[in-house]
């Protein structure tokens, strides 16, 4: 009778133990990143974990998960509960939002057409230049090798072939058998289309793959500044004209209501255009919209002209279908390598 007695007042202290741990965990939730964002994420998720934890009084765990954005949008698509989306590829949003994982007037949802920061496509060449790289011009001749990922997996990829395309489009004067001669040679030239941004630089880095690095600027300056790289005295080049390439994000709204956890997914979203995690962007060398950090930071950035490329080809939905829709432009051209 003893141990009975025993067992129940052990199970009934259990209970209230994880009951009372219950009381003070909010649901994990799952934060669906584009592939070269851990570093980022892993200094975002820690602040306002502690930010939540002061004003909600619970713990809450936050997974991540990274990968070019267009896989990652049909694993959700497939199935993954993703709680928050933060890409760098405004058509991986809209197609969640067109199977109604996702509101359709998303961009409304937070401020910047719900962008907290931004970004552009520069070059990270090898020590001392030796291909002598200013500019697009350069990446379309024959003795330089180049090395992005796949436009078709990745957003980073994506923004790199509109950088490549908008250049030409001016160039050329919006002539387009000229603008198409001219991606195609650009495309040509690529050595290795990795699945994402991050093994596009382990081909470049580590393997010695190509003459230069196409990348979001953020991503080439923290590989030219970081330990791990710092030895190959890589040099980065950011174009006089780019293209504005925006990092949007997302609730999923299918996903928070089903797991009830809109309340922190959105705020989640919404610390992230705080003034503190908006210096904090600035330290990984992305581009930031809040008026009084982006003044104190100015000095830190290239001067580039930014051309924004729904101004000239269209809405996203236009772009995706003209662009990256099977069969599209970019898979003419593929062909042609």
């Amino acid at each position: 009778m003893f141990k009975y007695i025993l067992y129940a007042i052990t199970s009934l202290a259990l209970l209230a133990g994880t009951t009372a741990q219950a009381q003070t965990q909010d649901k994990p939730i799952l934060n669906a990143s584009y592939d070269v964002a851990r570093e980022v994420f892993a200094a975002i998720n820690p602040k306002f974990q502690a930010q939540w934890k002061t004003q909600t009084g619970k713990e809450l765990q936050i997974d991540q998960s990274f990968a070019g954005t267009s896989r990652q949008a049909q694993d959700i698509i497939q199935g993954k509960k993703v709680d928050t989306v933060t890409f760098n590829q405004v058509t991986d949003i809209d197609i969640l939002a067109q199977r109604g994982l996702v509101r359709k007037d998303w961009r409304t949802a937070f401020p910047n057409n719900s962008s907290p920061y931004y970004s552009t496509i520069a070059f990270l060449v090898r020590k001392g230049n030796p291909k002598n790289i200013k500019g697009w011009d350069d990446l379309v001749r024959d003795d330089v090798k180049l090395v992005f990922p796949n436009p078709k997996t990745s957003g980073n990829a994506r923004y790199t072939y509109l950088g490549a395309w908008l250049y030409a489009n001016e160039k050329f004067a919006g002539d387009q058998s000229k603008v198409k001669q001219f991606v195609g040679k650009f495309l040509h030239n690529v050595v290795n289309f990795a699945t994402g941004g991050r093994g596009a630089t382990v081909a470049f880095a580590q393997n010695g793959q190509g003459d230069v690095l196409l990348t979001f600027e953020s991503e080439v300056l923290n590989i030219a500044k970081s330990d791990e790289f710092k030895s190959g005295g890589y040099e980065v080049v950011v174009p006089p004209v780019s293209v504005l390439a925006e990092f949007p994000v997302a609730v999923v709204d299918k996903v928070v209501d089903a797991k009830g956890t809109r309340a922190v997914a959105t705020a989640y979203l919404q610390y992230q255009y705080s003034r503190e995690i908006q210096l904090l962007l600035t330290t990984f060398h992305y581009r930031v919209n809040h008026p009084d950090v982006a003044k104190v930071v100015a000095d830190r950035y290239a001067k580039v002209r930014l051309i924004d490329p729904t101004k000239v080809l269209g809405s996203w939905e236009q772009i995706q279908q003209t662009h990256f829709s099977s069969g599209g432009v970019l898979d003419q051209l593929m062909a042609q390598r």
